[in-house]
């Protein structure tokens, strides 16, 4: 039995009035080149930590040393790492996604049957590592921004495909259904 086929590799399109399930199509996080520095400490820190520890001058003590060497790789390190780790995009077959927060979460949404502009800005430092921002705009809501985006251009061409096909989608919901056609008269 051969399987049913479509062309380009995308999914069969469902029967008219059929459910159709959301499917993800991509999941990603911002460029993590925003971490280069946090590493940059965290390296540093560390050095700085195993050159003093025990090599302190009198009024100060090893408990110092690591006290502020903790404080910092706190502040610099893993407090953005969680900013970063927390803010996720998502791509559906019918909306964008954006989860961001580590203990209060914060969701936005972005249906892609109502259709949106994107706008695309790449600044010289992103177009080196192949990223940029997308300001997706339906012109009711607010913006959604999508910042520091790695392969910016294969996720704009992937939301320009969604939006495309859920409108085809609608479009072709919206129609009355079409009258049944009468029997065939049976041959002898």
């Amino acid at each position: 039995m051969t399987q049913p086929i479509s062309y380009g590799g995308r999914p069969l399109t469902p029967a008219p009035g059929a459910p159709t399930p959301e499917l993800r199509v991509a999941r990603f996080r911002g460029h993590a080149r925003r971490l280069t520095w946090s590493a940059i400490v965290l390296i540093a820190v560390a050095g700085a930590t195993g050159f003093f520890y025990g090599n302190l001058p009198a009024p100060f003590e090893d408990w110092m040393l690591l006290t502020a060497a903790a404080a910092a790789v706190l502040l610099l390190v893993l407090l953005p790492f969680l900013r970063w780790w927390a803010h996720i995009y998502t791509i559906t077959t019918r909306r964008v996604l954006e989860r961001s927060g580590v203990l209060a979460v914060r969701h936005r949404q972005l249906d892609h049957v109502r259709g949106y502009t994107i706008q695309v800005r790449r600044g010289l430092l992103q177009r080196m590592w192949g990223a940029g921002t997308l300001t997706l705009s339906n012109g009711v809501d607010p913006a959604l921004r999508l910042a520091n985006i790695p392969s910016v251009e294969l996720v704009h061409e992937a939301l320009v495909d969604q939006v495309e096909v859920n409108q085809i989608l609608a479009h072709r919901d919206a129609q009355p259904p079409l009258p049944p056609q009468p029997p065939l008269p049976a041959s002898r």
